[in-house]
């Protein structure tokens, strides 16, 4: 019998961490599901494909993708940084005291994980993976808390008949923590992409606060970021100074 499991997979680090830790779990049958919400950083959906033809050409897994069109969010939520490119992202070194960045999307985990619970229970899937990690709700993303799971997860139990469980296996790791699970898994981080920012140059940029988490993340785990920042010679010299290898 297949041992099935929905993963909510974006393209991003986190998700794609997670993705390969469901592999290396025994799963395998994993249905991803992923949001085209018109998102500025639509790019990490690009890394979709590339990380399942690496997981491909080094398992024996079923991998089943389902993108759902989900741009109205860009009329229900246009005050999101994401969601509307008339607002600036914001800039991690002027978000001391902010109690939500302006990236933040409203309501968006709470409307993607109820679609992934319904695609799970029309599949016969009892969990439903996600990617939050407990340092983004340090950062004002309260739909990645704690407190945000097991709210969802008392509602989920209302259900008569279909017990879906929400889970977040990275819920308690730092972004350090999650890159070392990344390496130790051979995940491809040169092909996930976290950066808000939708550069022409296509370089990422260090002070957006999902870059900045990566980054520090990186060098505090002693590993190079493969991908390039506006800011790559800054970032060079860190890596200099902490002697992060390359992966």
């Amino acid at each position: 019998m297949s041992k099935k499991l929905l993963l909510s997979l974006s393209g991003g680090m986190d998700s794609v961490v997670l993705l390969h830790m469901a592999v290396n779990q025994g799963y395998d049958e994993i249905h991803t599901i992923s949001f085209d919400y018109g998102q500025r950083h639509r790019r990490e959906l690009e890394c979709i494909e590339k990380q399942f033809h690496d997981i491909y050409s080094k398992h024996n897994v079923q991998l089943f993708n389902t993108i759902i069109d989900a741009k109205f969010l860009s009329k229900v939520s246009p005050t999101s940084s994401l969601t509307n490119t008339d607002i600036d992202n914001p800039d991690i070194s002027k978000m001391a005291g902010d109690a939500q960045p302006v990236s933040y999307v409203p309501f968006r985990n709470q409307m993607f994980n109820t679609i992934a619970c319904a695609y799970a229970e029309s599949n016969d899937i009892p969990e439903v993976w996600y990617g939050a990690a407990e340092v983004d709700s340090l950062a004002g993303y309260w739909d990645g808390s704690t407190e945000f799971l097991e709210s969802f997860n008392n509602l989920t139990a209302l259900n008569r008949e279909h017990r879906i469980t929400l889970v977040a296996p990275l819920l308690t790791m730092s972004k350090a923590a999650i890159v070392q699970e990344g390496v130790r898994l051979g995940v491809d981080f040169l092909n996930t992409w976290t950066c808000y920012s939708n550069r022409e140059d296509g370089l990422a940029d260090a002070t957006t606060p999902s870059s900045s988490m990566r980054v520090k993340g990186f060098i505090d785990s002693g590993w190079v970021d493969p991908i390039k920042y506006v800011q790559q010679d800054k970032l060079d010299e860190l890596y200099r100074q902490n002697k992060c290898k390359e992966i």
